[in-house]
């Protein structure tokens, strides 16, 4: 595993010199096509599937037709029929008297012969390929029916009642949504703020795996540190957690004041919801009343801040701050004042780190790939001396570096040596008059196999290095001979970055997104864990506070959400995606990235079941509510159903629910346990009958008044009002209704999670936004008695765990129906989707 750990190393150092914009720019572009792609495939298989369904249906409505209105048959024969092909509607007022036209491109299909039909086919599917789909704009044959019936004859009044409905529009595309029956007018709804809020409670994981010098012990006992846009204070005694949270995104360097007071935090650029690039900055605060003091170069840095540094010999007035610009900008700040004396182009390779001189300020050195450079500050002008290797191989990357108490400067390096740099002479006799003093290597020490990642100094003058391949901690004395060493445990990954607790305790971040507690002695445990890949499987327990999460990194791990702590982790063969626990909470089924699935007991982490269905990922696991059926969404388009026994044990094929056009992405149960709504890649929702053999429900509308167990799926009536207008159906990840289906929170794309109302199923409806994550938010959702929500970062890796403050008053339910009367939306009802 750490054999690899310089080389994964060198490249997320080099990453920040790299031009990215095209790649980006060529992915966007990619994905847009697929996304195109994607549409036509699912607009030409919806025509196809509405058109033998218009088959099926004709014979059977002209019964109807001639048994109730012989006039009217006559005028549906005509309009349909001319030539034996299907031809445009064009009915005059004079003749259809009160019948509305709302579509000059209704086609029906011919039953007079096999010709006319493929014809029929071929210009539906060209149809199909065009930008929108011609199907889902037209009324259905049914309510073009009814219209003629209530228009043609002199019997003039209506068999039957509206089916009232409404449709939003996604990339275009209309998807129709049909109003429950208890909601009698839908204009006069009034969509208002939840009566719940969102505390942030709790941080899960460390950014370690590309970050350094980022862990930091506080004299208040607690220590600090970063993870997607938070910096956390954890109280190592109290296990005890705040958070400062004034950045816009991902924080990446740290750095304490002399005082061991105010901390100086540093973040990157990050892009708004339009792909625009935001500014980033630095800010310094004060780290008991987490006050934001200052606010430092918005607008002058570039794409992020990568390193910081305070001065230490003037009490901490100037700060120092690298960008990740190309250049790699070099800039001198009175922080307090808010002014930049100096700013110097660094160099155009990676910068690892960068500090002042521990007794003089305009002295600073700053290391990275293939330098170290020891800079000099006078008059606003800084000016820069490269350290000289000479005999010595120079190493590809220079990793740290300190200050020793006897003022050297020992620099840890990508050969795993440490090496002691002294200041030399002008070498008049080579150089002439005009040469200067230079920094040279003065010793080399074989410290670590593989790169050298950080190192310390402690008190007393000892240093101690921490190492990449070798995961050793090496305890070394002031004049680098090796006294002590250990070697952390192999799952924790390589040592990141020390914190010097008390001389003997020691806090370890390691490249795992782990930081350690321990002592050469004793050892080291877990304080803090994390993933190490993006996450989107995410499930709650169904009667205790504990959830499961998983992810790419093929890591599967249940939290204990009020000890908050990690109670156990395994790793699978692949990588999870998506997980649900067994209704009785003995198990948990996890899908994976291959087609696979597991079934894991809860407590012996042994798998009990394991099973394969297709060969694509799987997007989601759903337990019926009484657990006795497993629905399993794929992206083959396929859902999967399963008949569970043995308490979660026995899992035999029940059928296959097979008419979406594109990936499932969300399903839910009825709550009795004999239905499915399913969401899928190109925004359908279609609705299942289990019980009678998986059988698609061809009348959508006939579902509007079932209700659910959970509410998962991003598409519809109830949840409608989460969308943005103008999203493009990625815009939401996830979602999920409450217990008590009073709130819904939503994941979306832009680092941020949603609170709403429930229902909300109105346009532009009122919520509360939470930021924290520094990525797209994957999942969300609520513990078993929605004291909690969880949500998921994707890229960043982080955890976040909200907690639900104050109660609602009343029935949602109740309130959507005694303000309603009629509603003046759409009322043709739809067949399918």
């Amino acid at each position: 595993m750490d054999g690899s750990t310089n080389s994964l190393d060198d490249v997320s150092a080099e990453s920040s010199t790299g031009s990215p914009d095209r790649l980006s720019l060529m992915e966007v572009r990619l994905q847009a096509q697929e996304d195109e792609i994607t549409l036509l495939k699912s607009s030409l298989a919806d025509a196809l599937r509405k058109l033998r369904l218009h088959e099926q249906q004709i014979p059977l409505l002209k019964q109807q037709l001639i048994a109730v209105n012989p006039a009217a048959a006559r005028v549906l024969n005509h309009s349909c029929y001319v030539d034996g092909f299907s031809k445009p509607c064009r009915l005059s007022t004079s003749s259809l008297d009160g019948f509305h036209h709302t579509s000059n491109r209704v086609r029906r299909n011919s039953e007079k012969s096999k010709d006319s039909q493929d014809k029929t086919k071929q210009r539906l599917s060209k149809k199909a390929a065009s930008s929108t789909n011609l199907l889902t704009r037209s009324p259905s044959l049914e309510s073009r029916a009814k219209d003629l019936i209530s228009s043609a004859g002199s019997q003039g009044s209506r068999r039957g009642t509206q089916n009232q409905s409404i449709k939003m529009f996604i990339r275009g595309r209309p998807i129709t949504m049909y109003i429950p029956s208890n909601i009698l007018n839908y204009e006069e709804l009034k969509m208002d703020l939840p009566s719940q809020k969102l505390d942030l409670d709790w941080v899960y994981g460390y950014r370690g795996r590309d970050c350094r010098a980022n862990l930091y012990l506080l004299p208040s006992g607690e220590a600090v540190y970063f993870i997607a846009c938070v910096v956390v204070l954890y109280h190592i005694s109290n296990q005890t957690q705040r958070h400062y949270r004034k950045h816009t995104d991902c924080v990446r360097c740290l750095a304490i004041h002399p005082d061991k007071v105010r901390v100086a935090s540093g973040q990157t650029a990050g892009v708004d919801k339009d792909g625009k690039p935001l500014q980033p900055f630095v800010h310094i605060w004060d780290s008991n009343t987490l006050v934001t003091l200052q606010q430092i170069g918005l607008g002058t840095f570039e794409r992020g801040v990568g390193s910081v540094a305070f001065s230490n010999s003037d009490a901490g007035t100037f700060l120092c701050v690298i960008d990740d610009s190309n250049e790699h900008m070099l800039s001198v700040w009175d922080w307090n004042k808010n002014i930049k004396h100096a700013e110097v182009k660094s160099t155009n390779e990676a910068v690892l780190a960068v500090e002042f001189s521990p007794t003089d300020t305009n002295n600073i050195i700053s290391c990275g790939k293939s330098h170290v450079y020891f800079w000099t500050m006078s008059a606003g002008t800084v000016t820069k001396k490269q350290g000289i290797f000479g005999k010595y191989k120079k190493p590809k990357f220079i990793m740290c570096f300190v200050f020793s108490l006897t003022g050297d400067v020992l620099t840890g390096d990508s050969e795993g040596n440490i090496l002691t740099w002294g200041k030399s002479a002008a070498d008049i006799k080579t150089l002439g008059k005009g040469a200067k003093e230079t920094f040279q290597i003065m010793k080399q020490t074989r410290a670590h196999e593989g790169s050298v990642f950080t190192m310390c100094v402690l008190q007393g003058g000892a240093i101690l290095s921490g190492g990449g391949k070798d995961r050793k901690i090496i305890r070394w004395s002031a004049d680098l001979a090796p006294e002590r060493e250990c070697e952390i445990p192999e799952k924790f990954g390589a040592v990141r970055t020390i914190a010097d607790v008390d001389g003997d305790e020691l806090l370890v971040g390691t490249t795992r997104n782990a930081i350690l507690r321990g002592t050469f002695s004793d050892g080291f445990v877990a304080i803090v864990q994390g993933h190490l890949d993006e996450m989107w499987g995410l499930a709650t327990h169904p009667s205790q506070n504990i959830f499961l999460t998983c992810g790419n990194d093929r890591l599967v791990c249940v939290w204990n959400a009020e000890d908050h702590k990690l109670d156990w982790c395994t790793t699978l063969e692949e990588s999870g995606l998506c997980a649900d626990f067994c209704p009785n909470g003995a198990l948990v089924s996890v899908g994976l990235s291959t087609g696979r699935w597991v079934v894991l007991d809860l407590q012996t982490k042994e798998v009990v079941s394991d099973l394969t269905d297709g060969n694509e990922q799987l997007s989601v696991m759903r337990y019926s509510p009484d657990g006795s059926f497993l629905a399993v969404g794929s992206h083959d388009n396929f859902i999967y159903i399963y008949n569970v026994t043995e308490g979660g044990r026995r899992y035999t094929r029940f059928g296959k629910c097979t008419g979406h056009s594109s990936f499932i992405t969300h399903l839910d149960w009825s709550k009795d346990g004999k239905y499915i709504m399913s969401n899928s890649g190109d925004y359908e929702i279609l609705y299942w009958d289990v019980a009678s053999g998986c059988k698609l429900l061809r009348n959508r509308f006939e579902s509007k008044d079932r209700e659910w167990a959970s509410y998962t799926c991003v598409l519809g009536f109830h949840v409608m009002g989460v969308w943005l207008e103008g999203s493009d159906g990625t815009d939401i990840n996830a979602l999920c209704r409450s217990h008590s289906e009073r709130m819904v929170a939503v994941a979306d794309d832009f680092c941020k999670v949603h609170l709403f109302q429930y229902p909300c199923p109105k346009p532009k409806a009122p919520s509360y936004k939470y930021e924290g994550h520094g990525s797209h938010v994957t999942n969300v959702r609520f513990t078993h008695k929605d004291s909690h929500l969880l949500s998921l970062g994707g890229k960043d890796t982080c955890i976040l765990q909200w907690r639900v403050k104050g109660a609602g008053t009343g029935d949602h339910k109740e309130h959507l129906a005694s303000s309603s009367s009629v509603c003046s939306s759409s009322s043709s009802p739809e067949n399918g989707t």
